[in-house]
């Protein structure tokens, strides 16, 4: 059973992560030039985290809450089509936004000097960016209630996802305003679709909660989880910086997550 204190912890790291995007727009609006390094490393570190943590904590987890309700044979298979679904959706999401208006396109500090470049409205920004980070808010408070163990590190790592998001936010949204201040609070505002996924989550699922559903979302998260990893934190990383030091990001985060899951054993 769920308690009180748990749903107020989900909710606080839910928010924590989505508006992380005001770190990205600060550093979009402040930066004179972005440290692809720094954000090379970091993208890659966020994605060792979630791979890791979604292929060695939470989809064990979700078999063995699956298992227990239905079988080995029966409750592998509903992993794996929940894996899939969670996969699926996330990528829905993100074939039904135009390439040129994706939040997940990643751009530079530099393109703020550059009045050719993104040339779109603030409105039609906030509303992909928001759409973007919906799934990912439910997916954040879910973990969190699924396993309190691995709730920091899922937000840090969506967290550092979101820093260049929110560069991707403000840079558009600078040019059709020409305002930074607006730029910045666009971009900010735009992470509340994640604490709004998480209340959403928490109206619809609560009341439905037990050890299938907990089994299916784990899953599911993980799918998300992965496909964020794979489709957009490693091609960022390799675009802003070297190989190798989005590589290193990727193994030092899951030697992290894996140390960290290794303390609370």
């Amino acid at each position: 059973m769920l308690t009180n204190d748990q749903i107020l912890f989900a909710f606080l790291l839910t928010a924590i992560a989505g508006l992380s995007t005001g770190i990205g727009s600060l550093i979009a609006l402040l930066a004179r030039k972005t440290n692809k390094n720094f954000l090379s490393f970091s993208l890659g570190f966020s994605a060792g985290i979630m791979l890791y943590v979604s292929f060695m904590e939470m989809m064990p987890q979700g078999l063995s809450e699956l298992s227990g309700v239905y079988g080995d044979k029966l409750g592998t298979f509903y992993l794996i089509l929940a894996f899939f679904s969670g996969i699926i959706f996330i990528n829905l999401i993100d074939f039904l936004i135009p390439k040129q208006i994706n939040p997940h396109e990643v751009h530079g500090v530099e393109e703020m000097n550059d009045p050719g470049q993104l040339k779109r409205t603030g409105i039609l920004v906030a509303i992909s960016i928001a759409v973007h980070n919906f799934p990912e808010g439910i997916a954040t408070f879910t973990s969190a209630l699924a396993s309190l163990d691995v709730a920091i590190p899922i937000t840090v790592a969506i967290a550092i996802h979101n820093i260049p998001e929110g560069i991707a936010v403000a840079v558009p949204i600078y040019h059709s305003t020409g305002n930074r201040k607006k730029a910045f609070w666009y971009s900010f505002l735009s992470g509340l679709a994640e604490p709004t996924g998480a209340l959403l989550g928490f109206f619809f699922l609560m009341k439905f909660w037990n050890p299938s559903l907990n089994g299916l979302i784990l899953a599911a998260v993980s799918g998300i989880m992965v496909f964020i990893s794979l489709d957009e934190l490693l091609p960022g990383a390799e675009k802003y910086g070297k190989h190798h030091l989005s590589i290193t990001g990727v193994v030092l985060g899951m030697a992290v997550m894996a140390f960290s899951l290794f303390l609370f054993l």
